[in-house]
């Protein structure tokens, strides 16, 4: 089993990246950190092989705390989820020695296709080594397959809406508007307008959650049969 610690400073989106974790084979959560402080404890304690690792902490940035990590012979992997698009951010990671770097807003699908390529990345990097060719493999195996280009005969929806619909087809329960927007990244009216277009297209199915206070929240999951809906 892969240990992973989550290094997130939202709660919301630490605790649903620790739930994917968990569902994956080869891999267990063993814990959430939600600033480098409380990283550097945990990583110190549970002896965590990956990190999945925000750049924006409210102490000190992901990328400060993975260089600090270097500096002292910690040993462990980092694949970097963030909003930060800009290339001297992306550098910085590359020199840093992230295995990959995911940028907001990512799908699920995303996510898992990542997770499963560090896994056999690892396993590969434990077989015996006899040339170049080996290496080569070794390094093109620790990034995931780019994403299949859509069919030609279906329109692609935008890359927000797929990402949301990854994610709530990834889901095992139900997911609100707050959760998408927490997972994904992008802001809450977003996530709601996607969730419903979703919803008329038939892609999801509209599920009436009731809340102690009695009133209802919109959650979306898989539909629970085909639609016929364009």
């Amino acid at each position: 089993m892969i240990r992973t610690l989550v290094v997130d400073d939202d709660y919301r989106v630490a605790r649903l990246h620790a739930e994917h974790i968990d569902e994956l084979p080869g891999y267990a959560c063993v814990g959430e950190a939600h600033s480098a402080a409380e990283a550097r404890k945990l990583i110190a304690r549970l002896k965590p092989q990956l990190l999945l690792l925000d750049v924006y902490l409210p102490d000190e940035d992901g990328l400060s705390l993975l260089r600090s990590l270097r500096d002292e012979g910690v040993d462990v992997d980092a694949v970097v989820i963030t909003a930060a698009q800009d290339a001297a951010t992306v550098r910085e990671a590359m020199r840093g020695g992230v295995v990959y770097y995911l940028a907001k807003p990512f799908g699920a699908r995303q996510l898992t296709d990542q997770l499963e390529a560090y896994r056999k990345w690892r396993d590969d990097s434990n077989r015996r080594i006899t040339g170049q060719r080996d290496i080569d493999k070794l390094f093109a195996s620790r990034h995931g397959a780019p994403p299949s280009a859509p069919e030609p005969h279906r329109s692609p929806m935008p890359p927000t809406m797929q990402n949301i619909l990854d994610a709530v087809l990834a889901s095992e329960t139900p997911m609100g508007a707050q959760e998408v927007s927490a997972l994904i990244g992008v802001s809450r009216p977003t996530a709601h307008r996607y969730l419903s277009q979703l919803e008329r297209k038939g892609h999801l199915e509209l599920v009436l959650e009731y809340k102690p206070a009695g009133r209802p929240e919109n959650t979306y999951r898989r539909p629970s049969r085909p639609s016929g809906r364009a």
